[in-house]
């Protein structure tokens, strides 16, 4: 750009004319447009390390860590994750054991979609508190639409958004994301926001499917390895402190803070 500008002042410019008004005028374009142009290069540390281009079908064509973001799975797929094989397919019942829920507890379901999860981990808790975070308020209207009864008092509802799960700091002892972190547009963003809402002693269970297993019949985009968590993790400031392998199709990593 810069060369287009000053080529363009050189043709311009008469040998002996300083003042020529079409040269004073270029310089006027030229030192109008190079703040702009300095500017808009500019990103964030953050959205430096999102990289564009083309992928996978499934994907949203944004990569992180050399991994492609996958597309969220819209409301549309509830009745998928309300699906009677489910708890076949992924035993819901030893991973809720694997987080060792104690009554006083207050957990944080992000990407809780209807409440598949939160609905069990509810009376486990006791009086602690459930947090039930979605981006979609189609989710939490299905969420709200449970509630009705007026049997689940220990149940907040939280509108998420891309860059946040909207949590209060210090406020989570244990957080809980099923096959949603791969789906974040901002990772970055997203885990900051989550790191700076557990407490000092707090968990991050992390629930993938296994990207290292051909035999997981789930799209590739839809699944994570246990190396490229970790390595995310890593960058977040979160250490893995175990990975309990006892579920039929998926990583159930747990993280904490380094």
């Amino acid at each position: 750009m810069y060369r287009g500008i000053l080529s363009a002042i050189a043709i311009n410019r008469p040998n002996h004319l300083l003042g020529d008004k079409r040269l004073v005028r270029l310089l006027c374009l030229f030192l109008l447009l190079t703040p702009l142009y300095i500017c808009h290069g500019q990103v964030t540390t953050s959205e430096a390390k999102y990289t564009f281009r083309n992928g996978d079908y499934s994907g949203i064509g944004k990569w992180y860590m050399g991994r492609e973001i996958a597309h969220v799975m819209g409301f549309q797929g509830i009745g998928w994750l309300e699906r009677t094989e489910r708890e076949e397919e992924e035993n819901t019942t030893k991973l809720l054991r694997n987080m060792d829920i104690h009554a006083g507890d207050t957990i944080a379901d992000i990407g809780a979609g209807s409440g598949y999860h939160v609905f069990k981990m509810a009376p486990m808790v006791g009086e602690g508190l459930v947090y039930a975070v979605d981006i979609q308020e189609e989710m939490l209207v299905a969420l709200r639409n449970k509630m009705r009864n007026g049997k689940h008092t220990n149940l907040a509802l939280i509108k998420g958004s891309e860059k946040s799960a909207n949590l209060p700091e210090n406020s989570v002892d244990k957080v809980l994301m099923v096959d949603v972190y791969h789906e974040f547009a901002y990772p970055i963003e997203m885990i900051a926001s989550i790191k700076k809402a557990l407490r000092p002693n707090g968990k991050l269970f992390l629930i993938e499917y296994r990207g290292e297993d051909n035999s997981v019949p789930i799209k590739r985009l839809h699944k994570m390895t246990e190396s490229q968590a970790v390595k995310e993790m890593q960058a977040a400031g979160l250490k893995l402190q175990q990975n309990i392998n006892n579920l039929p199709w998926q990583h159930c990593m747990v993280f904490v803070k380094e």
